[in-house]
């Protein structure tokens, strides 16, 4: 897995990390102890074989920590947690994908 800084970025509510001067980001919004991961935006310039699944685990990592819920709307997010059933108990209760 790629070293890379996950900044949460509140005011534009999106998990932010920047590579080679590209933005990275993942919006979301947040109600009470849940977090909707909304949308999955990579610049082509850094779209490199993996990054997408290393990036979305980070941030995932970084929910873990605060210990808080996450539904994916968005279709890349809810793919990777489809296929990576180790973030299975990070869903709300009564949440498949």
């Amino acid at each position: 897995m790629r070293e890379m800084e996950i900044k949460d970025n509140s005011f534009l509510r999106q998990f932010e990390t920047k590579i080679n001067g590209h933005l990275a980001k993942i919006e979301y919004s947040s109600q009470e102890r849940k977090v909707f991961l909304t949308k999955l935006v990579i610049p082509e310039e850094i779209n490199q074989e993996g990054f997408k699944e290393d990036f979305i685990k980070e941030v995932l990592h970084h929910l873990q920590e605060q210990n808080v819920r996450v539904v994916p709307t968005s279709p890349h997010i809810a793919g990777f947690l489809r296929k990576n059933r180790q973030y299975k108990e990070m869903l709300p209760v009564g949440i498949r994908i």
